[in-house]
């Protein structure tokens, strides 16, 4: 696990809470647990999250590919970030 991996955390729970649905808190989603099933946010919010993750990572998803289930989680999108940051 990378020492930045709490950061990466902390930071994509914020921008997280900018576009999660209002009747849920982040604060209850386990971090293996699919952000669309548990009603956290729509899967037209993956949009936005992909959006987040090449402008703060600077990730090309034209390049990677866009796989939905690698951004269902926080902890695959974490783990997303640390595989293609490499």
């Amino acid at each position: 696990m990378s020492d930045d991996r709490p950061q990466r955390l902390q930071d994509l729970q914020q921008f997280l809470r900018t576009i999660q649905k209002p009747n849920r808190a982040i604060e209850q989603i386990g971090e293996d647990e699919s952000l669309v099933t548990s009603g956290l946010i729509d899967s037209l919010a993956l949009v936005q999250i992909v959006v987040y993750l090449e402008n703060a990572y600077g990730i090309d998803f034209s390049a990677h590919g866009f796989e939905p289930e690698r951004l269902a989680s926080l902890t695959s999108i974490l783990d997303f970030i640390e595989e293609v940051g490499k």
